[in-house]
């Protein structure tokens, strides 16, 4: 009976101990490093309502099946039950909402969209990578049309900016390309199938094999070299014209040297790299995809793309769509934190409020004391390292 009791009192214990603690993935935000990220959240929506977008706002839970087109592999969510018995998430995008709002609001196109707010995807335990993900962005709903596609990395770039960030790297890519190559080739359609799955798998001794048939004819030099065909722009582009003749190849072409004269003349210091071996970021990404990177580390700094067919999830109508999105968590990683400065403590009484108020208006990086004695507030001031303004000298 002893040990039942001690088994108890012992579970009970664990459990009090793992309540206060964080959900995995989860982290608290305070002190300077919260106040950097509301600032660069501030000068993001401040840039995109400059330039004419409206804010546009979202919940963070949703059914769903708003969400079946995103891959499960990367964007797993939270899901609970509501009190009808469907199955709701916690929000893993913020794009899907919008085709949401758009499909059954009726709002009238062409429109401009901005948001901000946090995103919520299950991560493989011990990844080192966070849940929970802050995101600021905007959608351009209703234009065709590379301008909107330049708009997206004009803002993008724009933002990287005003945040100070030097050394960006913008990787193109194309959701078309790889199926536009693939139905080229003279395969059987298993076949290629199989070739593209070996293409993005990276495994090379059997992609080899699936196209050896192909040996010897203008298909050979490119498809050599397809596996590892990413890095200097102008290389890729190089390797891609290699191919026979196709329309549709030729015209992805044209759109991506237009956008890298785009970026090259918007932002000459900005680097400009070419991705076409790998699979579409999204399935319903219908063209051109971008993501900004810097030296100084892999992770992402904005990621966005064309995705036409978004809105058809919702309804039959297509509806041409762009966007880009910060990931705001990102860039407060290669932020400098700001030193602390030395607050000052006004410490006053109770019939002093105004002059209070005034002080605190007039001295920099104050705050007013509420410790209720003068003993009190200087402990305080000398515990954190403050200066201490006292407004009660001189009274009885």
């Amino acid at each position: 009976m002893r040990s039942k009791t001690v088994n108890t009192q012992k579970s009970k214990e664990v459990a009090e101990v793992k309540n206060k603690n964080l959900p995995n993935g989860t982290r608290d935000e305070f002190g300077s490093q919260a106040e950097v990220k509301e600032q660069l959240q501030i000068k993001l929506l401040d840039l995109f309502k400059n330039r004419g977008f409206r804010k546009l706002t979202t919940p963070v839970v949703e059914y769903s099946d708003v969400f079946k087109p995103l891959s499960a592999d990367n964007y797993r969510p939270y899901q609970f039950l509501d009190e009808q018995g469907e199955t709701l998430v916690l929000r893993p995008d913020l794009t899907l909402p919008v085709a949401r709002v758009m499909s059954t609001t009726g709002i009238e196109l062409p429109v401009k969209w901005y948001y901000n707010g946090d995103v919520f995807r299950v991560k493989k335990r011990l990844s080192g990578s966070y849940n929970q993900i802050t995101q600021a962005g905007i959608e351009i709903i209703g234009y065709k049309g590379l301008k909107a596609d330049w708009e997206c990395l004009q803002v993008a770039l724009s933002g990287c900016r005003q945040l100070n960030l030097a050394d960006v790297t913008v990787e193109l890519s194309q959701a078309k390309f790889v199926e536009a190559v693939i139905r080229q080739l003279p395969l059987p359609d298993p076949t290629k199938a199989s070739l593209k799955q070996a293409l993005f798998d990276k495994d090379l001794s059997r992609y080899q094999s699936l196209w050896a048939p192909l040996t010897g004819t203008a298909f050979e030099k490119f498809l050599s070299e397809w596996p590892w065909l990413f890095g200097d722009f102008n290389q890729v582009i190089k390797i891609v014209e290699t191919l026979p003749r196709a329309v549709e190849v030729e015209k992805i072409v044209k759109s991506l040297i237009a956008t890298k004269s785009f970026l090259n003349q918007q932002f000459p210091e900005d680097h400009v790299t070419l991705d076409l071996s790998v699979p579409s970021p999204q399935s319903y990404y219908t063209g051109m995809a971008f993501r900004g990177f810097t030296g100084k580390s892999a992770d992402y700094l904005f990621s966005g793309g064309r995705y036409d067919d978004l809105l058809t999830n919702f309804q039959k109508v297509k509806v041409s769509a762009v966007g880009v999105a910060f990931d705001v968590d990102a860039l407060v990683e290669r932020a400098e934190l700001p030193v602390d400065q030395r607050q000052t403590l006004i410490y006053f009484d109770d019939d002093q409020w105004e002059l209070a108020e005034s002080k605190l208006a007039e001295v920099q990086n104050a705050t007013l004391c509420l410790s209720q004695s003068r003993q009190a507030a200087k402990q305080l001031a000398d515990s954190t390292g403050s200066r201490l303004l006292d407004l009660t000298k001189g009274r009885q």
